[in-house]
């Protein structure tokens, strides 16, 4: 799949008609929706999915049965560090899953990615043609469900990794009703009274900031807490926060969280295109933190896992989403807190 950044004049038409709706909404809910609001992270101790479901944690267990002590400790050090569960349509039933995990997690705060919308190939911009009525519909009955499993319960919701970065790749007939499906689902979420929503705005070598803040506002941006930066992209923090920043002051001084997991090492280039689908010099990036040293900036946080296979690519499991025990490993040996803790 190529991604190709794209300026803000074509999406300017079909989004005209969204800002509109959007500019008047009044936030509520559980989203600290005020550019003055207090840090809601701050406090909160995020799950680990220590399961017996949990790949990672398996990953660790299957190498110290193996008598591989040393990368079991490396493997263990990713388990132990909090990370986003990825929750899709895969999962059902919807609701008794997610109860489910609200009490496995006791005490702790869970993280959820939602990522319902489906995302099926973007060769070139304008040719995929999934995301019709059909799929439109059922995106709205999904999300309804998870907006009920998760009910009263606290939880970290990182809103449809890539799925604004992607719309271009529908043909210009879907995207507003694209955009009108999420803004649907950023509306459902923003009622719950504990939950924490920050919605996806791509990464800073994607696309630039007048073309996202048009569509963050075009979704609701002002019904939740702010946006995630670089969910399944390897920028470095430095980067993040330098474009975050632009982004904030664009979309009313929302706040931001930014994916750290795998962008120890920064982002990969060929022929000036990024390299996302398991660049062989990617690193842990700096571990999940509220301290982040910048006003709009609320976490470095976790979103994408390390060790998970992008798919067939660069030598991956051809699986999206398998377990890859060779690169986790290699992901800590390369992370600057492993090298600086040994």
């Amino acid at each position: 799949m190529t991604r190709t950044p794209l300026g803000g004049v074509a999406i300017a038409a079909f989004v005209l008609a969204l800002l509109a709706s959007a500019a008047g909404v009044s936030a509520g809910g559980g989203q600290n929706p005020h550019a003055s609001a207090p840090n809601p992270l701050v406090g909160q101790t995020w799950w680990d999915q220590n399961t017996k479901w949990n790949p990672t944690w398996n990953g660790y267990r299957s190498l110290m049965r193996r008598g591989r002590r040393e990368d079991a400790a490396k493997v263990l050090r990713l388990a132990e560090t909090p990370q986003f569960k990825w929750f899709g349509m895969w999962e059902q039933p919807v609701i008794g899953k997610l109860r489910g995990m609200f009490e496995q997690a006791g005490d702790s705060v869970p993280l959820l990615a939602v990522f319902g919308d489906e995302h099926r190939g973007c060769g070139s911009p304008g040719t995929n043609t999934s995301g019709g009525l059909g799929q439109n519909a059922r995106y709205r009955t999904w999300i309804d469900q998870v907006a009920r499993g998760i009910g009263s319960n606290e939880v970290v919701i990182a809103f449809e990794p890539d799925s604004l970065g992607l719309i271009e790749c529908l043909r210009p007939s879907l995207r507003a009703p694209r955009l009108r499906a999420l803004a649907y689902g950023v509306k459902a979420l923003s009622t719950l009274p504990n939950a924490t929503v920050y919605i996806e705005a791509g990464a800073p070598d994607w696309q630039d900031v007048p073309t996202m803040a048009r569509k963050l506002r075009a979704v609701g941006v002002s019904r939740v807490r702010g946006f995630m930066l670089n969910a399944t992209h390897h920028v470095t923090t430095a980067k993040n926060l330098r474009y975050g920043a632009k982004l904030s002051r664009a979309v009313g001084g929302k706040h931001f969280i930014v994916n750290t997991s795998h962008n120890g090492n920064g982002a990969l280039y060929r022929n000036g295109h990024t390299i996302w689908c398991n660049p062989p010099n990617a690193a842990a990036g700096p571990l999940p933190t509220t301290d982040t040293g910048h006003p709009k900036a609320d976490a470095y946080m976790w979103i994408e896992r390390p060790g998970f296979s992008n798919g067939s690519c660069n030598g991956g499991p051809a699986r999206v989403g398998a377990w890859w025990e060779q690169r986790a490993i290699q992901m800590v040996e390369r992370a600057k807190w492993w090298r600086l803790s040994r």
